[in-house]
């Protein structure tokens, strides 16, 4: 591999924000994807899925369910779409790999072909949290701190040229890059995770704050404005500052996030019992980075931290369990549908065990059931079923690409 260095952020941010920043390129080479010119053209675009079972993953067809690829894979990965329509990162022991569904549009050609795994590799210990945003995909590792920022469309060409930059303590966090150039950076170390930090595109410290105990999770929402989680409510950024929204509850904490480019809400989870081996929460937070407001939801019925998801217009969409899908009006806070579509179901302790779990690709919410290993395709406005499927093996994670 060759490297390159490329520009430091400033020297000055270091002593304001103890981040060591540092550049890394790659020359594109091939890996594992296949040229246009030697796939197959199909009439439209082909979407899949992608989910992951005991031992590994299978790509699915999401019209007729069937498996269109099965790589076997020791431990537990994590799934995360790679924000380029074709290929998914898949966390292992290695870092971050990629996995190519097969299906792709280039030049306003769309290509099938059956998937496979690239030898793309971004090497690191406990790869953590995958962000897509504004045309760019951002790794953070938990065990180095190491955030890796790439262009997601040069996937397409092979091993992508990196722009790394490191925390100087590893930490159980996350990184959003902005259009801009502002990158928002959690902070923390193994004792503690007390906030975020924004640099501007040259490393200059925009803003900071330390007021967010447990830091964990992040949405964005319409106009860029970015979510991060706290134990005691959220930090908004948004017009160059932060904004903390305390939670209305000493202990209250916002974990887990789904934003939308559709609503300038993000939605979010909402735990108030500390001492919990597992709660159970059956309130779901809002979180206006407009009006810099927080307001909360009782759906009547428990939830996992896998039951988020938006819609194509922006609605708020819980998958609760009581085996329906319960659809959010952000603006106003109203349940506005609930849909039945899988039978009631218990969240297991161990958060790596199966649930039920939803992932939103265009109009279609596709839902899992561990229980039955089944799949269903339902019609986010209408609550329709258009599908189901029987698998092959009891499904645990669950991504797709739009191809």
């Amino acid at each position: 591999m060759h490297h390159r260095t490329t520009p430091v952020r400033l020297l000055a941010a270091l002593t304001l924000t103890g981040l060591l920043l540092t550049g890394c390129g790659a020359d594109a080479t091939p890996a594992g994807n296949a040229p246009a010119s030697s796939a197959p053209a199909v009439e439209a675009a082909q979407q899949r899925l992608v989910t992951t079972y005991d031992g590994g993953i299978q790509v699915l067809d999401p019209a007729t369910f069937k498996v269109l690829g099965d790589f076997p894979l020791a431990g537990f990965n994590r799934i995360s779409p790679a924000g380029d329509g074709r290929h998914v990162i898949v966390s292992t022991a290695k870092g971050f790999e990629v996995l190519d569904t097969g299906a792709w549009t280039e030049g306003g050609t769309h290509y099938a072909q059956a998937p496979a795994m690239t030898d793309i590799v971004f090497p690191t210990t406990k790869p953590g949290h995958v962000v897509r945003h504004g045309g760019k995909t951002i790794l953070f590792s938990d065990g180095t701190g190491e955030v890796s920022v790439f262009n997601s469309a040069d996937l397409a060409s092979g091993q992508p040229r990196v722009e790394t930059h490191r925390g100087e303590e590893a930490h159980h966090g996350v990184a959003v890059e902005l259009s801009n150039g502002d990158l928002v950076l959690t902070l923390g170390n193994e004792e503690e995770r007390p906030g975020i930090v924004v640099l501007d595109k040259d490393g200059k410290e925009i803003a900071r704050n330390e007021d967010c105990p447990g830091v964990h999770g992040e949405a964005t929402a319409a106009g860029e404005a970015v979510v991060i989680g706290c134990q005691t409510g959220v930090l908004v950024y948004a017009g160059g500052a932060i904004t903390k929204l305390d939670s209305p509850t000493a202990y209250g904490r916002i974990g887990n996030q789904a934003g939308s480019e559709e609503s300038v809400v993000t939605l979010g989870d909402y735990k108030q019992d500390k001492d919990a081996e597992l709660e159970r929460p059956q309130q779901i937070s809002l979180i206006n980075t407009e009006t810099k407001s927080l307001a909360f939801v009782d759906l009547g019925t428990s939830y996992s931290f896998r039951s988020l998801a938006r819609g194509p217009h922006g609605e708020a969409l819980v998958l609760g369990t009581d085996g329906a899908l319960h659809v959010i009006d952000p603006d106003t806070a109203a349940v506005t549908n609930s849909f039945p579509v899988i039978p009631a179901w218990e969240e297991p302790l161990d958060w790596q065990e199966p649930r039920p779990t939803i992932f939103v690709n265009g109009h279609t919410a596709y839902i899992t059931d561990p229980g039955t290993n089944t799949i269903h395709a339902m019609d986010v406005e209408s609550g329709k079923v258009t599908g189901t499927g029987m698998l092959e093996r009891t499904p645990n994670e669950l991504a797709g690409v739009t191809g």
